[in-house]
């Protein structure tokens, strides 16, 4: 089963690129993020034929989450249970038994704001659901955007992207970390211990070109998947199209 990670940033503008994606790379399934889509608009009827089920929590302009499935997801979760939060950035939904939580992680600004604080507690609660999936759910991948670079090697330049700086500081990594203690394993570096390879590029300063980039998009499985993990990987290939969303896909195979 391919299962991807996608950060599409505006489904209304990307969704030619998703269906030719789908068609070519044809996952098992994608979390997408940043749909910026009221859930009236969503394209379901589109996806649909091409083989693909969905279930999506969206809003206007901001943020949006959802789960595309050749299979039907089951007992789906929209939002971090207990979590009060307006903003649509979690779903979870089980296909062919496993569990799989979709994330849009809040960026944060910067360190020391209210949004960088809001990141925190949003991390907090992540991590109190995902202990709690865990227990009925053995089988688990959490993946999406983490705005968080977890390692210096996973940014262009490890001493702007340092301990002190947005998306690496020193709390989201720990974050990070605490929720991978809970028994989760990046699946990108299972199977990769190269440097260099990113999945989002700024769109100014030729970040893509010049490959200033970040890998910030991630695949987590849990303990009782790790084995089945075969392959995993960031699909360049549709940041190279015109008028690109500055993400790639990151997606893990199972066996």
């Amino acid at each position: 089963m391919k299962i991807a990670s996608w950060n599409v940033n505006s489904l209304n503008v990307r969704l030619p690129h998703l269906e030719q994606w789908l068609t070519t790379f044809a996952p098992d399934v994608v979390g997408i993020q940043e749909t910026k889509m009221e859930d009236h608009k969503f394209p379901d009827a589109v996806l649909a034929g091409l083989g693909y089920r969905s279930v999506f929590a969206g809003q206007k302009t901001y943020n949006g989450v959802a789960l595309l499935s050749r299979e039907p997801a089951q007992d789906v979760q929209i939002g971090i249970p207990g979590f009060e939060d307006e903003q649509k950035r979690a779903i979870a939904g089980t296909v062919n038994g496993v569990r799989i939580i979709n994330l849009y992680v809040v960026n944060g600004q910067d360190v020391g704001t209210d949004k960088y604080e809001y990141k925190l507690r949003w991390l907090e609660a992540v991590h109190a659901w995902v202990a709690d999936e865990l227990k009925k759910y053995p089988e688990l991948i959490v993946m999406g955007d983490f705005n968080i670079a977890p390692e210096g090697r996973d940014t262009h330049d490890p001493l702007v992207w340092n301990e002190n700086h947005i998306l690496t500081s020193t709390a989201e990594r720990g974050a990070l970390h605490k929720l991978q203690q809970l028994g989760l394993h990046d699946a990108f570096r299972l199977h990769n211990d190269e440097d260099g390879v990113f999945s989002w590029w700024d769109y100014r300063a030729a970040g893509f070109r010049r490959n200033l980039g970040l890998r910030i998009d991630l695949t987590l499985v849990s303990d009782a998947l790790k084995a089945r993990a075969v392959a995993a990987g960031i699909d360049r290939e549709p940041r190279t199209w015109d008028r690109p969303s500055d993400h790639a896909p990151a997606w893990v195979q199972l066996g």
